[in-house]
């Protein structure tokens, strides 16, 4: 058995978290700092400082300052830290291990930066990060060179757990169910706390939030695993809480595409064996494709963001003739400086009643706009709704564009210290749901694997059902979904997907029958700008069904004006 802790979940989570593990006695601690949105973050920063591009937090607060214990106690580290400059971090980390004289043999695994190389998709200048996924076994190898520590660019989340695995117990590229296991592990620590009770539905029955325990997978050489958290710690681990975690970002649950391997999800059971412990078994593998995910980011004009608070009788009438107000006042300095509209402009309100603030964004091409809208909206206070405060948290910023496409695996090498890896397949994409903008759709679907009639064979038994159609039966009266079902959300591009875990096989029907595509277009219309496109996925291993929104996220996390770009409610 080999006990692995996940230690973030990004790259600003809890302090906490290693001294946990440190103390549990875990093999391996993995650290996921990376999102799509992140990498261009990331990419700016070294675009103002060629040494920078990594995340702070690795070496100041989760292992820098415990790299004395790490090594005392034979721990071994991998981290995706290394984001757009990995021999930038890993540098740092050998000369602090110098000046602490300790023996720690540190890998930097590189390969997934493909900034300098031309893409048609992409705009010819501007772009701050373009990155392909890589897989888990360039992790391994490194492993067996002796890696006490990994430090690697763009690899997909759950890679970071595998490639421990395959190192530990043997697994062979074609070992397809054990790769599946091992995927799963890793999908399910990678968020941290999200499947220790963090986020979960019924948060009620979670205790010990202010210490609530990170996870680790008990990983067995058949491809199974146990989660559990520290002793002592906060937080619960059950059936649902990792249910929740196992559908999160999840797209079709059955073919859930990562470098090393296909996973078909459904087949997955879950099983409570003793408080805070769930086994998890039964993933199914089939041979992964021959592309890669290669996600990019880019410049993609200005945006400005102002927090207006607006108090007392009919506050939200007040508060939207102000925003309107306030877009036309902007509009009007515009046409004076010769300056073209608004490309997006929203305000949304937060909270209601007598009080709530008016979330004002506007976009456009030139910087010199939204500054001065920046500047402009503070003449609300005297100028307009009576009750209206002073704007807080007003920002300038860049808009961050994303895509993703697909490419040949042959097209990337990966390294491991700048000698290129010699084993099978380097890369591939993180999951099924990938951003796919406005004329982009194409690139990506065209590009998806065709020779795989074994599980799109077996899909067209499981996946999608007839607009309209019925479960197996219907309850009588109306009940909370809450009280028949566990619920999760997430974003991965422009895309949202709902699982919705039945708490009891029994209630499965009702769900059914209440979750139709009619009902879920209709529930979420408001969503998106043009038709809804919903898809539902049968999860029979765990009971539930998977809503996947399709285009629900305009401009994904980082370019949508929404109150909530992460979709997590």
């Amino acid at each position: 058995m080999i006990r692995i802790g996940g230690g973030s979940a990004f790259f600003i989570d809890s302090a906490m978290a290693v001294p946990q593990l440190l103390g549990a006695g875990v093999d391996y601690i993995i650290f996921d700092y990376l999102a799509e949105g992140a990498m261009g973050l990331f990419g700016r920063m070294r675009l103002a400082d060629p040494k920078s591009g990594f995340p702070s937090d690795f070496m100041d607060v989760h292992v820098g300052p415990f790299l004395r214990q790490i090594a005392q106690g034979g721990i071994k580290i991998l981290a995706n830290a290394g984001a757009v400059n990995p021999a930038g971090l890993t540098h740092v980390l050998r000369a602090r291990i110098a000046e602490l004289g300790l023996g720690l043999k540190v890998a930097c695994i590189a390969g997934d930066d493909l900034i300098d190389r031309t893409f048609a998709e992409l705009p010819s200048s501007g772009v701050t990060s373009a990155n392909a996924y890589l897989g888990a076994f360039p992790i391994a190898a490194a492993l067996g060179q002796g890696a006490d520590i990994v430090i690697t660019g763009r690899v997909v989340d759950s890679a970071l757990a595998l490639g421990p695995l395959i190192h530990e117990f043997g697994w062979g590229p074609r070992d397809f169910a054990q790769l599946a296991g091992g995927t799963v592990a890793g999908h399910l620590i990678e968020c941290g706390a999200q499947v220790t009770g963090g986020t979960f539905t019924d948060w009620r029955a979670v205790e010990g939030w202010a210490n609530i325990g990170s996870p680790i997978a008990e990983c067995f050489a058949d491809g199974s695993c146990i989660i559990t958290k520290p002793d002592g710690t906060g937080g619960l681990v059950s059936v649902g809480t990792v249910a929740e975690q196992m559908l999160y970002e999840v797209g079709d649950p059955q073919c859930y595409f990562v470098p090393d391997v296909t996973c078909d999800f459904t087949t997955v059971t879950l099983a409570q064996i003793a408080e805070n412990r769930v086994r998890v078994g039964g993933a199914t593998g089939y041979p992964p494709t021959d592309t890669l995910k290669l996600c990019a980011t880019f410049d993609d004009g200005w945006r400005t963001i102002a927090y207006q608070p607006v108090i007392g009788p009919a506050a939200a009438e007040k508060a939207a003739k102000q925003a309107e107000a306030l877009f036309e006042r902007g509009r009007l300095m515009l046409r004076a400086r010769n300056l073209g509209d608004w490309r997006r402009t929203e305000a949304v309100m937060i909270g209601g009643g007598e009080e709530l603030v008016a979330k004002l964004v506007v976009e456009h091409d030139e910087a010199l706009a939204v500054q001065m809208f920046a500047r402009e909206q503070f003449s609300a206070i005297s100028a307009m709704a009576p009750g209206t405060s002073v704007a807080f948290g007003v920002q300038v910023q860049p808009v961050m564009g994303m895509v993703s496409l697909l490419l040949p695996k042959t097209e990337v090498t990966a390294t491991i210290d700048g000698v290129a890896f010699a084993g099978e397949d380097v890369g591939g994409f993180d999951i099924a749901m990938v951003n796919r903008p406005t004329g982009h759709a194409e690139l990506v679907s065209a590009s998806m694997p065709k020779a795989r009639p074994q599980v799109m064979n077996e899909a067209r038994t499981l996946k999608r059902r007839p607009a309209g159609s019925q479960g197996d039966g219907e309850d009588e009266g109306i009940v909370a979904l809450e009280s028949l079902a566990f619920t999760r959300s997430g974003e991965k591009g422009e895309t949202i997907n709902i699982a919705v875990i039945a708490r009891k096989p029994e209630h499965l029907p009702s769900l059914r029958a209440a979750l139709t595509d009619a009902a879920i277009t209709d529930w979420f219309a408001d969503l998106f700008d043009g038709e809804a496109r919903v898809t539902l996925y049968e999860v029979p291993g765990i009971h539930a069904i998977n809503i996947v929104l399709d285009g629900a996220l305009p401009g994904g996390i980082n370019a949508s004006q929404r109150l909530d770009p992460a979709a997590k409610s």
